[in-house]
């Protein structure tokens, strides 16, 4: 009997909460989504109509099977406009509770009758989303690839699902659900679940019904809806790609070896749960890299590079299968048990589809994005804690590379401790089956790694764990990572840094003409470490590798960084569209920080910003106003 299997008699299988169901109508879509609960709470099934195209608002029911004792029950709602509430058909009572900053209004529900034990009751939410919602954003056919059809879609994490649907708002509270939804036939939806089929709606024959089933239980941060003029391509047994047309075989060569990673990711962390895996290419002002919704992960089109080369994001989201999703973090003070064993897994995955170099290599790099992460924030900072006090704090404004790069380096510390990476790769796949379908906390974490290495104790006892979990700034020991393929990288940036004038004219495309996109990419990394180059450095290195012409998105971004750093005004411009034709956040926050450093163009920054606001997500707008102090309180996230 394995360790997790003889312990699992030590934790409650957790008890899947009050179902959440959720039914939209809107300009683009009419749905009714059933959620039921996976112990035997039951089904819930719901009904909406339409709204308009002008109010960008989604009407809905939500059906929940509420079963457990007592008359009164509270969800979290934000900007949510509540009509009606019943039970099992009879009116109940509800009032809104006091308004929150950014958790919102609870919605206080209490019950005609009294539960007897045992007994459920099916209790329904008619409500309006505002046009606010920041879990949706609404686009017009302008802002689309197409130019010809609007465009829905949802993100949920961390705490916006309650703008979208009245439910239970954390990650500790997973349901399982079941959707139909009616669109226009020229226009298709997808959800983060499995399909399960399509007909004719029967009540508009200019409109057709998908359906989904997501029989895996999953936090309320997961639930997604995209509605668009969507096509898509077979990239493997289990999976497709989805996007508009402009984008799509684009797409699918560069995610077409998503089925090898899943496969490894299965040798790894054990069987994947979820049936179908498909890829989302969103339009350009997605704020993520990607987004590990369950069955259908969103990606953004800056992955495009063309020679899948950043297709490790997919990597990342495919490991959320197993940590985040299946294994969840009880609250998102606990994000690092989601965040740094997904980017462990991702590396790993790396690991065994190209070699051990390059997981070092991909470390290495991690850890100059943790360093600028608390370089930013401030090295005493405590939101550069691996388990940060969010008490009143936003999750999205705690949101940075923390979590991600922390979290590994400490796992990375761990499996140089207990016996190496296949040692180690063990404990991970233990604590996955053993906590799978269940949210955990970092002191269950740590106590089943205490039981899974008992043999071991005495060297887990000499960890400084306050220093690795409750301690700002950089971690208490740093890796030491193999060099062998950054040592090119290192090398060309110290000649950089150290070339006078006289020097520039050695400088010629050969220098990189040998160098992988990773490697650029670390090269132009390492820079940015350093003091600002001189102008005429970043001049002559335009010109000797012609940087402006690559658009490998990870290459630009750090290329207009540097040269923005070395105020060198040709690049404003460039950087100031980067930030504005797409909305990753990753590369628009930085972006406008950087030109609003650069005191001259200021107010330029500013400008630019309040121009393009409008079109951008709620998230990135927000942070980005905050950034620039268009906003009233300053950001303290990345």
């Amino acid at each position: 009997m394995n360790t997790a299997s003889a312990l699992k008699h030590q934790y409650q299988p957790f008890q899947y909460q009050d179902a959440v169901a959720i039914s939209t109508s809107s300009y683009l879509t009419r749905a009714s989504t059933v959620s039921e609960d996976t112990v035997g709470d039951g089904a819930m099934t719901t009904t909406g109509s339409p709204s308009s195209i002008s109010s960008q608002s989604i009407c809905k029911w939500i059906r929940t099977d509420w079963k457990h004792l007592g008359r009164s029950k509270t969800l979290d709602t934000r900007d949510l406009k509540i009509s009606a509430v019943t039970a099992n058909g009879q009116e109940a009572t509800f009032a809104m509770g006091t308004k929150h900053s950014f958790k919102g209004t609870p919605l206080e529900i209490t019950l005609p009758f009294s539960l007897s034990r045992g007994q459920h009751v099916i209790v329904e939410v008619s409500y309006e989303t505002a046009p606010t919602a920041s879990a949706l954003q609404w686009l017009t056919a302008e802002q689309t690839a197409g130019k010809t059809h609007p465009y829905l879609f949802s993100q949920c994490q961390a705490n916006h699902c309650r703008s979208m649907v009245p439910c239970q708002d954390t990650p500790s509270v997973k349901h399982t659900y079941y959707a139909q939804v009616s669109v226009p036939k020229e226009l298709v939806a997808v959800m983060s679940a499995v399909r399960d089929g399509q007909e004719p709606d029967p009540q508009d024959s200019s409109r057709i019904i998908y359906r989904f089933r997501q029989p895996v239980p999953m936090p309320s941060y997961l639930i997604a809806i995209v509605v668009g003029a969507l096509e898509s391509r077979e990239i493997g047994p289990r999976s497709r790609v989805w996007s508009e047309r402009e984008y799509v075989d684009k797409a699918a060569f560069e995610f077409s070896e998503t089925e090898t990673m899943l496969k490894t990711a299965e040798e790894l962390a054990g069987p994947y749960v979820w049936g179908q895996y498909d890829i989302l290419v969103l339009p350009p002002s997605f704020p993520y890299g990607g987004m590990e919704n369950p069955c259908l992960t969103f990606a953004t089109p800056t992955l495009l590079a063309g020679d899948r080369s950043l297709s490790n994001v997919i990597a990342h989201e495919i490991s959320h299968s197993w940590t985040g999703n299946l294994v969840t973090n009880k609250t998102w003070e606990h994000f690092w048990l989601n965040e740094g064993h997904t980017v462990y897994l991702e590396r790993m995955i790396g690991r065994s589809m190209e070699s051990e170099q390059y997981r070092q290599f991909k470390a290495m790099g991690g850890w100059k994005d943790l360093q600028d992460s608390v370089n930013t924030f401030g090295a005493k900072n405590p939101l550069t804690n691996l388990v940060p006090n969010l008490h009143e704090v936003d999750p999205d404004d705690a949101f940075s590379s923390v979590p991600y790069e922390k979290g590994f380096a400490l796992l990375y510390h761990l499996e140089e401790l207990m016996g190496g990476p296949e040692v180690f790769m063990g404990f991970v796949k233990s604590y996955i089956q053993l906590f799978a379908y269940n949210s955990v906390t970092t002191e269950e974490w740590k106590n089943y790694l205490f039981t899974y290495f008992k043999d071991k104790v005495d060297i887990l006892n000499k960890v400084d764990w306050n220093a690795w979990m409750h301690t700002p700034g950089m971690p208490p020991v740093k890796p030491q990572y193999d060099t062998t393929l950054a040592d090119a990288c290192i090398a060309l940036c110290k000649k950089w840094v150290m070339a006078t004038e006289q020097d520039l004219g050695g400088f010629t495309e050969s220098d990189v003409k040998t160098l992988s996109s990773h490697q650029l990419i670390e090269f132009l990394s390492l820079l940015l470490q350093e003091e600002p180059l001189p102008l005429s450095h970043v001049m002559k290195m335009q010109e000797a590798y012609n940087l402006n012409s690559i658009m490998n998105s990870e290459i630009r971004f750090r290329w207009l960084r540097l040269c923005v750093r070395s105020k060198w005004e040709d690049a404003v411009a460039l950087a100031l569209k980067m930030a504005t034709e797409q909305g990753r956040m990753k590369f628009t926050r930085p972006l406008f920080r950087e030109v609003y450093n650069f005191e001259k163009y200021r107010e330029e920054a500013v400008r630019t910003f309040q121009t393009h606001r409008a079109a951008m997500h709620p998230v990135t707008s927000g942070l980005t106003g905050k950034d620039l102090k268009v906003d009233p309180s300053q950001s303290t996230s990345l």
